[in-house]
């Protein structure tokens, strides 16, 4: 389970790093974007990927761990604007960036270690393929959770959903980073 903490941390210290140099290209402009469109911009990340799957090859020359790390930094965008809300302009600085970024990454850290506990790391079994097709199934039905305002009889809110499609881009980081693919 150790291992597993660092693997997460080491893929988080990647997808940070690049949110970052983002952060300091554009600013923190995703404050416009509503949750509705992160699910949008995850889902067009997915897709990729499970073209990229079938296909076996990338037309323009990049692969899927980009496409891994975008659905780990959009869904963590998501989670920050569901909390914090949208805004019509770059509202915050860098550093509020970064310290509402990394508010979240220990949530998800947390969960992660709760569910690895459960699950026995069933994660390091499956194929990438599944990751794929289970953040599709997540942004499908987050997107049906939307559709109904956020409202959910019994099922979990947006805001998990997010999470679990972050956890599963990030396994799909750490296998495809330490050579176990």
């Amino acid at each position: 389970m150790s291992n597993t903490i660092q693997q997460f941390d080491g893929a988080l210290a990647l997808c940070r790093g690049i949110f970052e140099k983002k952060l300091a290209d554009y600013g923190a402009s995703w404050r416009i974007m509503r949750p509705a469109a992160l699910t949008d911009q995850i889902f067009i990340k997915a897709k990729r990927i499970r073209s990229l799957e079938i296909k076996g090859f990338s037309a323009v020359g990049e692969g899927i761990l980009p496409e891994f790390i975008g659905i780990v930094n959009y869904g963590i965008v998501g989670i920050i604007q569901l909390e914090h809300g949208f805004s019509d302009t770059k509202d915050i600085d860098t550093a509020t960036a970064l310290e509402w970024y990394d508010e979240v990454v220990m949530r998800i850290r947390s969960l992660l270690i709760a569910k690895n506990h459960d699950y026995d790391e069933a994660w390091r079994m499956m194929r990438i393929l599944s990751y794929t097709d289970l953040i599709l199934t997540k942004i499908q039905r987050t997107k049906e959770i939307e559709d109904h305002f956020g409202a959910t009889q019994i099922s979990e809110g947006i805001d998990a959903n997010y999470m679990d499609m972050v956890n599963y881009a990030v396994f799909g980081i750490i296998k495809l980073t330490d050579g176990s693919v």
